[in-house]
């Protein structure tokens, strides 16, 4: 009886240790296996989230792209600004240049004379007419003619009435066209009839001392005293007619000056015509 009761106690043993030894090993499997289901639901939660988040990554991709785009744009959008500044620029230069060389072309034309002008007429009793125009009494004369007529012919013209002198001048297609008031020599025509020649004077210190003589007289006609030698063609009293001329440009072959009378109501006593033919 002792040794079957010892065999019952050992199979019993035997079970339990076997029955522990079994639940440990289901312990130990399930503890591994544990870690494993962790880490495939984590994937799996790694795998949502993912896939929850790429939205924001394509998003955040094409607003990548898009302000690549818009900095693109607004590059070109400047550079072609900067361009059109730049020919604005370029083209506002040329206009002043432009103007600048028109204003000066139209100054050169009109040789510092405006619309009123101061003509002086004058010669040596016994010598040709002279005429000059000047801006005003105290500035250079501008244009300075000497007539072939003598200036007493001149004088008897005038009292017995009105008085037209035509100066003309050849006009040269081949030649560059100059100012009309620089033509050297003219064709002289008075009220109709051929005077001879009229030549451009370079203004000297004769004609300046009597410019300068006659410089308070706005107006008048009158005699210089001569320089007590004796009398000759280029010396002697000199007789003078001075007066404000309207200028009035027809074009660039044709300017005419009209001697402007307050005294009399009709036409001007004196009318001088310039005209290139």
């Amino acid at each position: 009886m002792a040794k079957s009761f010892q065999d019952l106690s050992s199979k019993r043993q035997f079970h339990w240790t076997a029955k522990v030894s079994n639940e440990e090993q289901e312990e130990v499997t399930s503890k591994d296996s544990s870690p494993n289901r962790n880490t495939e639901e984590e994937k799996t939660e790694n795998i949502k989230v993912h896939s929850f988040k790429n939205p924001e990554v394509s998003n955040t991709k094409s607003s990548t792209l898009n302000t690549i785009h818009e900095n693109k744009a607004e590059d070109k959008q400047e550079s072609s600004s900067a361009t059109r500044r730049k020919l604005q620029t370029i083209a506002v230069a040329r206009l002043k240049s432009v103007l600048t060389a028109f204003g000066r072309n139209r100054s050169n034309f009109q040789q510092g004379l405006g619309t009123r002008v101061v003509g002086t007429l004058f010669g040596h009793r016994r010598g040709h007419v002279h005429f000059a125009f000047q801006k005003d009494s105290t500035s250079q004369p501008a244009f300075l003619v000497e007539l072939a007529t003598p200036i007493s012919g001149l004088v008897r013209e005038m009292a017995s009435g009105l008085v037209r002198i035509a100066l003309e001048c050849d006009k040269e297609e081949e030649k560059k066209v100059s100012r009309l008031i620089d033509e050297p020599v003219w064709r002289t025509y008075c009220n109709g009839k051929k005077c001879g020649f009229a030549t451009r004077r370079e203004i000297g210190a004769k004609e300046l001392q009597i410019l300068k003589a006659v410089e308070p007289i706005s107006m008048g006609a009158g005699v210089l005293p001569g320089n007590g030698e004796e009398e000759s063609a280029d010396s002697g009293e000199i007789m003078y007619m001075r007066a404000k001329f309207e200028r009035v440009i027809g074009s660039r072959d044709s300017e005419a000056f009209y001697m402007m009378n307050p005294d009399s109501n009709g036409a001007p006593e004196l009318s001088i015509y310039l005209l290139r033919v």
